[in-house]
């Protein structure tokens, strides 16, 4: 939300279309004044005794209404010389009334709508309205003995004529500038939550546009992660196998022909799974099929590394039961993953898989007899893929060599049981 409060609130200024529409605007109600100046002298409503000349009588006119064309630029101190004007030409005697007091009511309108400074602009719109009925009062005061002296010719109310005529011109002016006080706060009021609505808006598809970069920022790092686990491990145990396969091709041809076969085996399988996994990415975006690589084929992950010359213990403890296919899919390629850092840094020959079915947690471990600590083992986007896999599954990972020798890699993977026909459960 904005930091600043509604009475805090600064309307911007107005902008060069709108500056060129007071102008012309402004020009308009000046033409207007001068005509409408000609017409009610020629009608005879401003002469008297005492009339100023026409040429004062024009100043008047012009003076009260051409600081409209800044109307939006300035405006308070329009506000201020046009309210100064219009009582200055009252008081000569030579204020056109009609076009100049619209002109007045659009520059007290403009104050309150535009006003940079909602107190001072509160503060001069009561100023201003107070200075017009003092005014008011003086001329009525001043021009009492000339209104008492004359009849009311046609005067035929229920009320007396005096006080009907102070009444209804008070009653007047409190309808003119009561409601052109509350017309300019409305219109401050709308440009404000207009302002709010814009701005809210705008953080709303900053925010859609971040969300929106990290949705596509951890869509690369999931399609890398996969592409990781998927080629890392068929490519570390075909290098294996190619070396061994280097070794025995001329004392044992017919394990350089088993080695050959895993390879192509291998290779087949890796391009199988690229496949399935850019399949599912260009249908809907999706992570590549969980039934696909889960925990049923974590027997294949042994088997490929015992044809990589490996003496590998697979065992499951506990009762087997069904897992979430994500579980299952992250438990697949953690397993993975730790027997492809053994298999490329850790130049171990036994390798240890354990899966433990616990109460509401798989548990997973993968222990070599190699060096330990290798750089492979202990860090890289292996062990980054790995954590991130756990951290989804609110799990647990730990990794590290052991006090006995060699490496070790245990995930642990909560995940809610499956519920029997009965509602307990299995």
């Amino acid at each position: 939300m904005p930091a600043w409060t509604v009475e805090e609130w600064r309307r911007p200024g107005p902008t060069a279309a709108q500056r060129r529409n007071d102008l012309w605007i402004g020009l308009g109600v000046v033409t207007l004044a001068v005509l409408n100046l000609f017409l009610s002298r020629s009608v005879g409503i401003l002469h008297s005794e005492d009339s100023p000349t026409r040429l004062e009588q024009l100043a008047w006119a012009v003076g009260t209404t051409l600081p409209l064309v800044w109307r939006r630029r300035r405006p308070e101190a329009v506000a201020i010389i046009m309210s100064v004007l219009f009582i200055g030409g009252q008081v000569r005697g030579a204020q056109e009334q009609q076009v100049t007091s619209y002109a007045l009511y659009a520059a007290i309108y403009t104050l309150g709508a535009w006003g940079p400074n909602r107190q001072r602009s509160r503060i001069l719109r009561l100023a201003i309205i107070a200075a017009m009925f003092t005014w008011l009062t003086i001329a009525l005061v001043t021009s009492y003995d000339k209104i008492t002296s004359s009849e009311f010719t046609g005067a035929s109310g229920e009320l007396p004529a005096l006080w009907s005529m102070v009444f209804n011109t008070y009653g007047l002016n409190v309808m003119f500038f009561g409601s052109v006080y509350l017309v300019g706060d409305a219109a401050w009021g709308s440009a404000h939550r207009r302002h709010q609505l814009e701005t809210q808006a705008a953080e709303l598809r900053a925010a859609q546009e971040a969300v929106a970069e990290r949705a596509v920022i951890g869509e690369r790092v999931r399609i890398a992660r996969e592409l990781h686990d998927v080629v890392a491990h068929h490519v570390s145990v075909m290098g294996i196998q190619a070396s061994a396969c280097r070794r025995a091709l001329d004392k044992d041809p017919a394990r350089a022909r088993s080695a050959l076969t895993a390879i192509e085996e291998g290779a087949r399988t890796a391009v199988d799974e690229l496949r399935r996994m850019l399949g599912a990415l260009r249908a809907s975006g999706a992570t590549t099929d969980a039934a696909a690589s889960g925990i049923d084929r974590i027997p294949e992950i042994a088997d490929n590394a015992r044809e990589a010359g490996m003496t590998v213990h697979y065992a499951v403890y506990g009762d087997p039961v069904p897992v979430p296919d994500s579980v299952s899919q992250a438990a697949y390629r953690i397993v993975q993953e730790a027997v492809t850092n053994t298999l490329k840094h850790a130049n171990a020959g036994t390798l240890d898989i354990r899966v433990r079915y616990l109460t509401g947690n798989l548990e997973l471990d993968v222990t070599d007899d190699g060096r330990g600590g290798a750089p492979g083992a202990a860090g890289g986007m292996g062990l980054i893929g790995m954590r991130e896999r756990v951290a989804v599954h609110d799990g647990e990972l730990e990794h590290g060599p052991r006090s006995s020798g060699g490496y070790r890699v245990r995930a642990r993977l909560p995940y809610t049981p499956a519920l029997t026909s009965a509602g307990a459960p299995r």
